[in-house]
């Protein structure tokens, strides 16, 4: 006799199987004959989201605090012996030939993941809420009261729902632009003289892409340093002016978000489909070519705010507001960043009908969250990929309201 155990959660789907008279039977439910302990580490049934952090902390350093500690005194002792390890690139200010074209790759697809989300916001409706920081991908916006905005107890925590933009969907985050990231260092009195510019286009072009509107300086030999303190950085140069030309203003607007505009709908459903497709692998290529980037080259993300700067040292700009920043005049609190503080995926909740009710708060647990891009692509025909599966809850029912009471 044959007993199917399925269970909601992490655990597989399995099939045990009792002998009778001397004979096993061994059956199988998945699709492949791989075993089922490799099928569940493959594919989870569901996944929660990162917690939301509190504001009133800072963040969690993404290296451990024990593991720097002993890194530093490792190099400490290396030093006293006179045992200095050389520094490799990009550490020593020169390029790492075989990432550069890594590089050329992010700034190409990063150009059409811009583009491809420009379009598709003219066939796929975005809500921002005027009140607090929430978006919402569909044809209306839901009825979740999660929103704690100003105001929100007189509107019972509903969220007021405004159009969104491009930049709801792609959280701009800039960075300074620094024609030698080991020159001099920005002042709060100066940095009215640097570009601010996308991190992405700045770690690129930090990587090795030449653009003649953000010239950067290329070293043909390593700088020095002694501990911590650079000795020879082969001297100081003035940084050139940018290029003026209509050519490079034109390369400008295809890189920022802020220059995505009088774009044309796509023209049928295949079209539309297929710009998705595009659309979600070019994001999903950002965000493999942006890691692979930060592994090498350094990228700094303040503990309190959403600053984030391209280079080995933060810069010292008086502008975070965050917590406590008195005590600190409103210097950043500099860590090492992470990829979703250069590419903040922006979580919304994942609508599985988009022609059917609104979401509501009776039902939140059921529903599953995805990047604001995925679920952009998703509803405009986009095939859901299999590292937000888990995450979207695509094999969960959402039950009526007055089933959710039955439900355990």
């Amino acid at each position: 006799m044959i007993h199917g155990l399925v269970k909601v959660g992490y655990q597989p789907l399995h099939c045990f199987v009792q002998k009778k008279i001397g004979l096993s039977v061994n059956v199988s439910l998945e699709p492949d004959n791989l075993p089922s302990t490799e099928k569940f580490r493959k594919y989870k049934q569901n996944v929660d989201l990162p917690p939301i952090l509190p504001k009133n902390k800072k963040k969690p350093y993404p290296i451990p605090v024990k593991k720097m500690l002993r890194a530093s005194r490792e190099d400490k002792k290396a030093s006293r012996i006179g045992d200095k390890k050389p520094l490799e690139p990009p550490k020593n200010g020169l390029l790492v030939p075989e990432l550069i074209p890594v590089a050329y790759e992010v700034i190409e697809y990063w150009k059409v993941l811009i583009r491809g989300v420009a379009r598709l916001l003219t066939v796929v409706p975005v809500y921002g809420c005027s009140k607090c920081s929430d978006v919402h991908v569909g044809p209306a916006g839901h009825q979740i009261q999660n929103c704690y905005g100003s105001g929100n107890s007189q509107r019972r925590s509903y969220h007021s729902w405004v159009r969104g933009s491009i930049n709801d969907v792609l959280v701009p985050i800039e960075s300074y632009h620094l024609f030698d990231p080991f020159g001099r260092r920005i002042k709060h009195e100066t940095r009215f003289n640097y570009d601010r510019i996308p991190a992405v286009i700045e770690l690129c072009i930090q990587a090795g892409v030449d653009l003649p509107q953000y010239p950067s300086r290329r070293r043909t030999k390593p700088i020095r340093m002694l501990g911590k303190k650079v000795v020879d950085i082969g001297g100081y140069m003035e940084d050139p002016k940018p290029c003026q030309s209509e050519d490079a203003m034109a390369l400008l607007a295809e890189l920022d978000t802020y220059g995505a505009h009088n774009v044309r709908p796509p023209l049928s459903e295949n079209e539309k489909r297929k710009l998705a497709e595009t659309t979600i692998k070019a994001y999903s290529t950002v965000r493999r070519g942006v890691r692979q980037l930060m592994r090498k080259y350094t990228v700094k993300a303040c503990g309190y705010c959403t600053e984030v700067h391209v280079g080995p040292w933060g810069h010292n700009a008086k502008l975070c507001g965050a917590f406590k920043h008195q005590w600190r005049d409103g210097k950043h609190g500099w860590q090492d960043a992470t990829l979703d503080e250069v590419i903040p995926p922006n979580y919304v909740w994942h609508v599985q009908d988009p022609k059917g009710p609104p979401l509501t708060s009776k039902l939140k647990k059921f529903y599953g969250k995805a990047p604001a891009v995925v679920e952009l692509c998703v509803q405009a025909g986009a095939q859901i990929p299999d590292a937000y599966r888990p995450m979207m809850r695509i094999d969960i029912v959402v039950p009526d309201s007055e089933e959710a009471k039955l439900v355990a």
